[in-house]
């Protein structure tokens, strides 16, 4: 059965012109894992899951294939991928201009019982594409030759509910026009775009090899030496007593080359590093794999809420160590301090879009527990 109904549909079209369509398969058999499996084909791909609080499974993933168009910015120079064909966009020169344009011909309407996701932009903003709303330098050296923002518009997608076990399928409607033969035609070809991807689940996948064993030996590689990056320290602290700076994030990149699979990767991190966001992105010849207790910002209707996580300990090896890490980071004045200029740096970035006087700390120095931290 399809949710809504074509007739429930038809009403919905009156809102908007995009509408998700919805099918439930039941999927006690399966795993994100495995249904990410059957479902990925070409290029582009993603697989976005969740561990709550690093020891409770979240309760839904998302996954999807063959996004619609994607979206690739590097410099100045947008591209919009779509089919076997690409666009450069000549009036556009930021990122954030070009997702702006392709959402503003969208009028999404809610369908009650879905989840918070039913499809969209999924992809990254690089460091770099700051350089699109600061003035900043152009220092960087692009040594590594990605681009600096890349995002898949997803019109289908599977959801998998990991507290019933199972499966929807969403793909979202486009009323292109008001009659009611286009109104139809939109609704039945997400169905048979459902479908195509309802049948790629019931088709049996052999089981996922298994994880192999170190597949890199020796050092990773660093863009610093130690020298280096004490001298970097150095010249952060002059420009931090001169008033230039207040925070420095002084990073360096570990390089090590390895034959292994990038997605038997992700497989290996959700097991050893369960965390509330954990990702795997396929964007071409990039992959980019992650597990992050962080929430950086997210918005809901009208609020944003952002989440910033500062000071950590590891985790005891039992709840009185527990405790005992708990107290000490919340006594560490080095801690404490870090926690509160995050604050309120979050204060400031959110001062920038909201409305004056509605930004408000409501939760402050919260201990929270994950796998490992």
């Amino acid at each position: 059965m399809y949710t809504p109904s074509l007739e429930e549909f038809r009403e919905l079209a009156r809102q908007g012109n995009l509408i998700p369509v919805a099918r439930q398969i039941l999927a006690d058999m399966e795993t994100p894992v495995s249904a990410f499996r059957k479902i990925d084909s070409g290029n582009y791909a993603f697989l976005l899951e969740s561990v709550e609080g690093g020891e409770q499974w979240g309760r839904y993933s998302f996954l999807g294939s063959n996004p619609s168009l994607v979206v690739r910015a590097r410099g100045e120079r947008i591209e919009i991928l779509q089919g076997q064909g690409s666009e450069v966009l000549t009036d556009v020169r930021d990122p954030f201009s070009a997702l702006q344009r392709i959402l503003g011909q969208y009028r999404a309407v809610a369908v009650p019982g879905l989840p918070r996701f039913t499809g969209g932009l999924v992809g990254y903003l690089g460091y770099d594409a700051v350089r699109h709303l600061e003035r900043l330098p152009g220092m960087a050296n692009a040594d590594l030759g990605i681009a600096d923002a890349l995002f898949l518009l997803t019109d289908t997608l599977v959801i998998f509910d990991n507290v019933t076990h199972r499966i929807t399928v969403v793909s979202n409607a486009v009323v292109r026009e008001r009659t009611d033969a286009a109104v139809e035609r939109a609704y039945r070809d997400s169905q048979q775009k459902i479908d195509a991807i309802a049948a790629a689940l019931r088709r049996p996948v052999g089981a996922p090899p298994g994880l192999a064993g170190p597949a890199a030996a020796g050092e990773p590689d660093s863009t610093f030496t130690r020298p280096e990056f004490c001298q970097a320290v150095r010249k952060a602290k002059e420009y931090i007593r001169a008033g230039d700076v207040i925070q420095v994030v002084l990073s360096q990149r570990l390089q090590l080359r390895t034959g292994a699979d990038p997605f038997d990767v992700y497989r290996a991190l959700r097991v050893v590093n369960p965390s509330p966001y954990m990702y795997y992105l396929r964007l071409g010849d990039l992959k980019i794999v992650g597990s992050s207790p962080e929430m950086l910002v997210r918005m809901e209707g009208e609020r944003i809420d952002l989440r910033p996580i500062a000071g950590t300990r590891p985790r005891g090896s039992t709840e009185e160590g527990d405790r005992r890490l708990e107290a000490e980071l919340l006594a560490d004045p080095k801690e404490r301090a870090e926690h509160i200029m995050l604050v309120d740096l979050g204060r400031n970035d959110l001062g920038r879009v909201c409305d004056f006087g509605t930004v408000k700390v409501t939760d402050l120095m919260r201990i929270e527990k994950y796998s490992h931290v």
